[in-house]
């Protein structure tokens, strides 16, 4: 007998209008559940365009509480009539400190908790750290209907010590949701360095991975409030998933909106994991 289980990664365009992105990413997460999906990922921060582009104060207001964001509530809703695991992805506000959080809901629309992205970036374009307070729930594990699964944010999926963590700590497939495109300064397509990356997390550890992101060119318009920025970001998808060796068993365009849906024998996965020895061989004590 083996543990099947299907995962699904959400490719789409997002607008600034938050009830219109959360009812395409509701129509995608239907059309996941059609070919089979148990588990969801949806984009980072999907509800809006990537506000963090520019600097502006009056974006605070767009994090709200867990129990008060509209994504959160609705997804609630729709996990417990689909009986799927659906990963949302939202800006909090938690009292007085803001982060970049997403939450797990189980296939009863139970909320299993939620995970503050560790790693906040800071460049040209990329600004996270004015809105985002690095997180401090550690790497977390949450013990689904379908299975354990880990979860990074984004420039989370850069550093190989949030996948050996979430690995290390009982995961069986590692979901990253994204936003990610050109880089204006450096001048570089970063897609297939990215994608390597999370390859090699996926083989390093010999668990899966599902990574999620938008497309379209988000342009900022220059105004007093952040200080006269132009400038545009054009998000290059490419949202994949692997097999626990790492290689890609499916993959979106860079420009067109689709839903990706991949099978996994996590039991098989397992034995895998076991028969190598890479978690048994490790010596921890010795790598710092």
């Amino acid at each position: 007998m083996s543990r099947k289980v299907k995962a699904a990664a959400i490719q789409m365009r997002c607008s600034n209008n938050v009830g219109d992105n959360i009812k395409k990413a509701d129509e995608m997460t239907r059309e996941a559940v059609k070919k089979g999906a148990n588990i969801i990922l949806l984009p980072e921060l999907f509800e809006r365009q990537y506000f963090c582009q520019e600097r502006r104060y009056e974006y605070y207001a767009y994090a709200q509480s867990v129990q008060e964001n509209d994504a959160v509530q609705h997804f609630t809703q729709t996990a417990k009539e689909l009986g799927v695991v659906i990963i949302v992805s939202f800006y909090e506000k938690n009292i007085n400190v803001l982060y970049n959080t997403v939450t797990v809901i189980d296939a009863d629309g139970s909320n299993l908790g939620i995970y503050r992205k560790t790693h906040i970036p800071d460049d040209h374009y990329y600004q996270e750290k004015f809105y985002f307070t690095p997180g401090n729930t550690g790497f977390k594990v949450f013990n689904t209907r379908f299975g354990n699964i880990g979860i990074g944010i984004c420039w989370d999926q850069w550093f190989p010590e949030t996948a050996r963590a979430l690995a290390v700590n009982g995961a069986e497939i590692l979901f990253y949701p994204t936003a990610i495109g050109s880089e204006p300064i450096l001048e570089c397509d970063s897609m297939p360095h990215w994608r390597r990356c999370m390859q090699g997390h996926a083989g390093c550890n010999l668990v899966p991975v599902v990574a999620a992101n938008r497309i379209g060119i988000e342009t900022v318009d220059p105004c007093e409030a952040n200080g006269g920025q132009k400038s545009s970001l054009k998000f290059y998808g490419s949202s994949f998933i692997t097999d626990n060796t790492g290689e890609v068993i499916c993959e979106a365009e860079r420009d067109t909106e689709e839903v990706l849906v991949a099978q996994f024998d996590l039991d098989e996965y397992m034995t895998d994991r076991l028969s190598w020895g890479l978690f048994r061989d490790r010596r921890p004590e010795i790598y710092n």
